[in-house]
């Protein structure tokens, strides 16, 4: 049966309108996105082939183009569509931790932190430089590959502090594994840049270590 068809309180659209956005079903919420369906298949049972097809949301999200379009209905424009809206989210998450208030809450870094670093194949290390009042002055990648005491330099991360004139930082790398887990040599690296920053009174305020949809604070388990 077609969408507009369905009892007014079951229609995604109108749902997302009286309830909110949390209130959907992913499928519901990309047949929203949709807008239509194909042939013999309303926007809600495209959209389950969709999160079916590609095992998640961070697994459709990170799709190329050519295995986006594999899908019956789906193609180019849909595609290009939806990295619009997740890099809008992007920069909306980035705004709001320029507010200074955002900065407060480490959910919303670790929430900003999964964007950047989400499908990436590779290891990427992250510093986030933010000043006196935690309003974010800059995100620069530090090293790529696999993060080591090698790779990961402390003096270019004490330089880049001082050129932002960085009050403070968060430190993030990803684990393309999906474990989230840090191994010794996390631990023995956060020590050595700590060590490195507190010489110029700059704070390390969290180090992240993120797994997909997961991720591991060390100022949570006390480990800073």
């Amino acid at each position: 049966m077609p969408i507009p068809d369905w009892p007014r309180d079951q229609r995604p659209r109108e749902r997302l309108i009286c309830h909110g956005a949390a209130a959907l079903s992913d499928a519901e919420l990309l047949a929203v996105f949709l807008r239509v369906g194909v042939a013999g298949k309303t926007a809600v049972d495209l959209a389950r082939d969709m999160v079916t097809h590609f095992g998640s949301l961070r697994g459709l999200f990170h799709a190329s183009v050519e295995q986006f379009s594999e899908l019956h209905g789906l193609g180019p424009a849909k595609f290009a569509q939806l990295q619009a809206v997740m890099e809008l989210a992007k920069r909306a998450l980035a705004e709001e931790l320029r507010s200074g208030i955002a900065l407060q809450s480490p959910q919303l870094v670790q929430r900003y932190l999964q964007h950047l670093l989400a499908g990436k194949a590779h290891e990427c290390f992250l510093v986030l430089y933010v000043d006196v009042q935690n309003r974010l002055i800059a995100t620069e990648e530090m090293a790529r590959g696999t993060v080591t005491h090698a790779s990961v330099h402390a003096r270019e991360i004490v330089k880049a502090a001082l050129r932002h004139n960085a009050a403070a930082v968060f430190l993030a790398h990803n684990h393309p594994s999906g474990v989230p887990t840090p191994s010794k040599s996390d631990l023995a690296l956060t020590q050595r840049l700590k060590q490195a920053l507190d010489l110029i009174e700059v704070k390390v305020l969290d180090h992240f270590v993120v797994a997909g949809n997961l991720a591991y604070s060390f100022a949570t388990h006390g480990e800073l």
